[in-house]
């Protein structure tokens, strides 16, 4: 898969993300804890199901022999799963996504602390910028009450576990640099439905008794196959060719595409301040690939191997 086919999946990808918020506003009767465990079991039978048609067998056969790794990231999704939804039923979506904007930051961090990553100074100015756009858009529309600071610390999970499981795919799928080592990397697709199962089941109890009304269901599964189970998988696919900074950098369109659903779908009109907040996101990451894809068309002239 080229760089460029890799981004533009990734794009896809955010916009499948981002339709939890304004799916979420929909719903009758589900709440809280129970929309959770609703989206995470249909995420789970859904990869089920998928992985069980790509792997056949030699899937349940791996997830008994799989090692820390997967068991790990599968942690990690287990927390965002949980923790994203949580919070978008204490607070409004632009609390919640402004405070996943942290995500490309604290994913460079931890690529240069754990993985000795050293990132272009372009990758840095494009987070900076964006993290600038990010605050921007919302700082005025943030109310400080008891929810919405609940809201956001329970939100801040997501962003920190997606720095750790991106860094830990990066490291699972070419840490060591050597193709022959990394090809017996193991798979971490299952791990989006470790994550889904871990979710549901965590979320159950707490959900009960459960009230989701039968246009609810269809919603949540919805979001269970089409806002999760489908983006995460290409997710973990993209993560071998795009850096973890890069894929954070690139998750940040899902805030722009929130604000978009959520003023179509839900009639939350973006203040002014959005509209700029929003230019300053989208310059940041189209300037970062636009001088990305400069370089390494630069590298393949000076070097006609580099092509191959």
């Amino acid at each position: 898969m080229t760089h460029s086919r890799a981004v533009a999946l990734m794009v896809l990808v955010t916009l499948m993300w981002s339709i939890a918020g304004v799916v979420t506003r929909h719903l009758e009767a589900a709440r809280s804890f129970e929309v959770t465990f609703w989206r995470s079991a249909f995420t789970a039978v859904a990869l089920a199901v998928a992985l069980g048609a790509m792997r056949g067998k030699a899937l349940w056969r791996g997830l008994l022999r799989s090692g820390w790794p997967q068991w790990l990231s599968g942690l990690c999704w287990a927390v965002m799963y949980t923790a994203f939804m949580i919070a978008i039923t204490l607070t409004n979506v632009a609390n919640v996504l402004v405070t996943l904007a942290v995500a490309p930051l604290v994913t460079a961090v931890f690529a240069r602390v754990v993985l000795r990553h050293r990132l272009h100074r372009r990758t840095w100015v494009a987070i900076g910028v964006a993290g600038v756009g990010i605050a921007w858009m919302f700082g005025r529309e943030m109310s400080l009450g008891s929810g919405a600071l609940a809201g956001m610390g329970v939100a801040l999970a997501v962003p920190i576990a997606g720095a750790v499981n991106w860094t830990l795919l990066q490291h699972v799928s070419h840490g060591s640099g050597d193709p022959d080592e990394n090809a017996d990397a193991p798979d971490m697709l299952p791990a989006v439905m470790v994550g889904a199962v871990l979710s549901a089941l965590v979320t159950w109890p707490l959900a009960l008794p459960l009230q989701a009304s039968t246009h609810d269901l269809s919603l949540l599964a919805l979001l269970g196959v089409v806002q999760l189970a489908i983006p995460c998988l290409l997710a973990v696919r993209l993560s071998r060719v795009l850096p973890g900074p890069e894929i954070a950098l690139l998750a940040l369109l899902e805030v722009i595409f929130g604000v978009a659903w959520a003023w179509l779908g839900a009639g939350e009109v973006p203040a002014p301040s959005a509209l700029v907040g929003g230019t300053l996101v989208l310059g940041a990451l189209i300037a970062n690939e636009a001088l990305a894809l400069r370089e390494r068309r630069a590298g393949a002239a000076g070097c006609p191997g580099a092509a191959t």
